[in-house]
């Protein structure tokens, strides 16, 4: 059985490079737009190139998140993210719009695709369809069980990837609509601003005056249960944190 591939954030060069150093198997990395972290520092066009570069000579993978949903009139620049990188030879693209899948197929019919947790798929049925529409990874959602990940992954035809590490929001993964309400601003846009955070009044005492805001996941001393339960890689939360804390958190793992 093959260990789990551990992935880890890369929000800056420098998060990227900490990421390696400290034993990442892959990273996942945002351009400067279109992606669900859009106020991470990220990586121009020439910068993704000098990632991917820097990730392969060190015998690690680089993903590239084109993770939000997509209007009519980005669509040149979702293509335009998806030539560079083609261009730098990513090792695939996170996406959550399935729109944009037919047309990547055809323009770049040998990029792997993974599906990001915000694509919102939680069943064996979705994983499947998934795989027909030609990914060959998805990201479950945090909000599973274990035994509905045992399920699924006793019988997904995909990769599956999960979130082991990191902050976690009190919606289902890709239907939040509380920041854009509340903020003006989407998380499914990349720009969520955070309202789950927020105190909101509720009691008297500093514990429950942020009924929304959840503790951070650690599945650390679960890793061997997923390995054998057949998950392909292990996911560290936090393209906005610091590359001190990357480098910590990925050595862990």
């Amino acid at each position: 059985m093959n260990k789990p591939e551990i992935l880890a954030p890369a929000g800056s060069f420098d998060s990227l490079t900490a990421a390696v150093r400290c034993g990442a198997d892959a990273v996942y990395l945002g351009g400067r737009e279109l992606n669900a972290r859009r106020n991470a520092a990220n990586f121009s066009d020439e910068e993704l190139a000098q990632a991917v570069e820097y990730c392969h000579a060190r015998g690690a993978k680089v993903y590239i998140t084109l993770n939000t949903l997509v209007r009519d009139d980005e669509m040149e620049t979702a293509m335009n993210a998806v030539r560079c990188a083609c261009d730098v030879k990513a090792d695939a693209l996170i996406l959550q719009d399935i729109g944009l899948t037919s047309l990547i197929r055809k323009a770049a019919p040998d990029m792997p695709l993974h599906a990001s947790t915000q694509t919102s798929v939680q069943t064996l049925d979705g994983i499947k369809m998934l795989a027909d529409m030609g990914f060959c990874r998805a990201v479950l959602p945090r909000e599973l069980s274990k035994k509905e990940i045992e399920k699924i992954a006793a019988q997904s035809p995909i990769e599956l990837e999960m979130f082991v590490h990191g902050a976690l929001c009190m919606c289902l993964s890709g239907q939040c609509q509380l920041s854009a309400v509340l903020g003006s601003r989407s998380g499914n846009r990349g720009l969520c601003a955070q309202p789950c955070r927020l105190a909101y009044g509720y009691g008297r005492f500093e514990a429950t005056r942020y009924p929304l805001s959840l503790k951070d996941n650690c599945l650390i001393e679960h890793v061997r249960e997923l390995e054998r339960m057949g998950v392909a890689s292990v996911k560290i939360e936090g393209r906005m944190k610091r590359p001190e804390y990357v480098a910590v958190v990925t050595k862990a793992y």
